[in-house]
């Protein structure tokens, strides 16, 4: 039986991304936490747009953020040192140690790549000195041979460390044995060597059917399966970047919200509370798509915000924006989104694309102008409409100026913050997580038009959704290697 030392390093890695990655560390965090064991999550590199503010003042991705709280831990800029937020299809942001040092396209952060493993090493030194057990995930495939030199993300990072790896393999996705066995043939021996077991996830049907492959897998390759994790229907936790647009079937809903899918949308991980909510029916609606009757549209964070502004209008948005407030409808804007209501977005060193100027959707009487200073900072105080307890955090760039601030939507420790355009239909905020405290999602659902909205427990949702993973995991992996 493979065995993995609980005082050391143990490094999961996919087959493709998405294979299930993230939700193995953040069961395995649940677990060793649960067990007593001094256990960390690290993620080396991550290319993500939904992102965290950390106990120290700066920003991973957010799912790190999950998996330390799966672990008891207040998520800390060593657990994803290196974080890419894409801001076009070739260039990105670089954030490192929580701050942002650059932004470079494709080949220049590959040339960045030695930089970028000097500081994911400080960061794992820092972490082993602390804890027992570091769980590390992988990006993407360590079988993307063009993304092989200088890795620091899969195998690169393993073999600096001289860590095992677990792999693990899709069946959703169809062909998980020709993921497996191939993933192991484009790597090098000495990182083959380094995989000691395989976890197939979602997998829904007779596991007696199965079986014949697993056996002919082992044999196949030498390396033991340690498990075969089910589906689990309805399972959402905190997304790494992807947005789920499946709708969940909530007709019967009385609220009904809509959101643009914008090309560059960020922390969209701020609506989750309303798609959990029994009584919310959320839409993301997408490029071509026509926006349904709402009683609440909100305007999400984005990472272009200025580029993003015109995908709006292109695809129609600022009529049916219009029309909607018009006929009663209510507005928010989150982050970029609040930046958007505004009359202008000046950009004069080109901070998010070219430099230069883009008229606002003129729904509230400020402007915004972004510079390079990153606001990052966890925050917390009291919605105006009826003095709710908010909290959540914010992430941007920029300064925003003007009348409409002097009727705040928010009083936060730090001072106020947003706008409240003068009729109460549109509210903009720069904090994220509006919804996530009860008594905040409770008012802002009854403003919106929610009759008696009952307080909804988002953190105690993601604990129960947390649960259920690591219960299901111990349940299905043979944790005896664990340990």
């Amino acid at each position: 039986m493979t065995r993995f030392d609980p005082h050391g390093t143990l490094m999961i890695q996919g087959t493709t991304s998405d294979a299930g990655k993230s939700t193995v560390v953040t069961a395995l965090c649940r677990l060793q936490h649960r067990a007593g064991i001094r256990v960390a999550p690290f993620k080396p590199q991550n290319m993500a747009l939904n992102s965290a503010v950390t106990a120290d003042g700066g920003e991973i991705g957010r799912v790190q953020a999950l998996q330390a709280r799966a672990a008891g831990l207040e998520p800390h800029t060593d657990m994803n040192p290196v974080l890419l937020k894409p801001e076009t299809d070739t260039g990105a942001q670089i954030i490192v140690h929580g701050r942002p040092v650059a932004r470079l396209d494709a080949r220049g952060y590959h040339a960045y790549k030695r930089e970028a493993m000097r500081a994911v090493l400080a960061s794992h030194a820092r972490l082993r000195a602390r804890y027992d057990s570091i769980l590390v995930e992988g990006a993407g495939s360590p079988a993307e041979i063009n993304l092989r030199d200088r890795d620091i993300a899969n195998m690169g990072f393993a073999e600096a460390v001289d860590c095992p790896v677990v792999l693990v393999g899709d069946i959703d996705r169809g062909g998980v044995f020709a993921q497996l066995v191939g993933t192991l043939e484009l790597l090098a021996a000495s990182e083959r060597a380094r995989i000691r077991g395989f976890i197939i996830n979602r997998f829904r049907g007779d596991l007696a059917l199965l079986q014949p492959g697993l056996e002919w897998l082992e044999k196949r390759t030498g390396i033991p399966v340690l498990g075969v994790l089910p589906w689990l229907d309805g399972l959402h936790l905190d997304a790494e970047d992807a947005l789920d647009t499946r709708q969940r079937l909530a007709a019967e809903a009385p609220l009904r919200v809509v959101v643009p899918a914008l090309p560059r949308i960020s922390n969209h991980t701020d609506f989750d509370p309303l798609r959990h909510h029994p009584r919310v029916d959320l839409r993301f609606v997408g490029p071509g798509q026509t926006p349904p009757p709402a009683d609440l549209l909100i305007l999400p964070g984005s990472k272009s915000v200025a580029a993003d502004l015109r995908w709006l209008r292109q695809q129609g948005w600022e009529e049916h924006i219009t029309r909607h407030l018009r006929y009663g409808g209510r507005l928010v804007g989150i982050c970029g989104g609040f930046q958007m209501l505004g009359t202008a977005i000046h950009d004069p060193e080109g901070i998010e694309g070219e430099a230069g100027s883009t008229p606002g959707l003129d729904l509230l009487a400020m402007e915004t102008t972004l510079a390079r200073d990153k606001c990052l900072r966890r925050a917390g105080g009291r919605l105006v409409l009826d003095g709710a307890a908010v909290k959540g955090y914010e992430i941007h760039m920029g300064q925003s100026r003007g009348p409409a601030l002097e009727r705040p939507a928010l009083e936060l420790e730090h001072g106020p913050d947003g706008a409240l355009s003068t009729d109460g239909r549109i509210l903009g905020t720069y904090l994220h997580g509006l919804f996530d405290h009860p008594e905040a999602c409770a008012t802002l659902l009854a403003w919106a038009g929610l009759a008696d909205p009952e307080p909804f427990d988002a953190e105690a949702v993601r604990e129960r959704e947390i649960d259920r993973l690591a219960d299901a995991f111990a349940a299905h992996v043979r944790m005896e290697g664990f340990w």
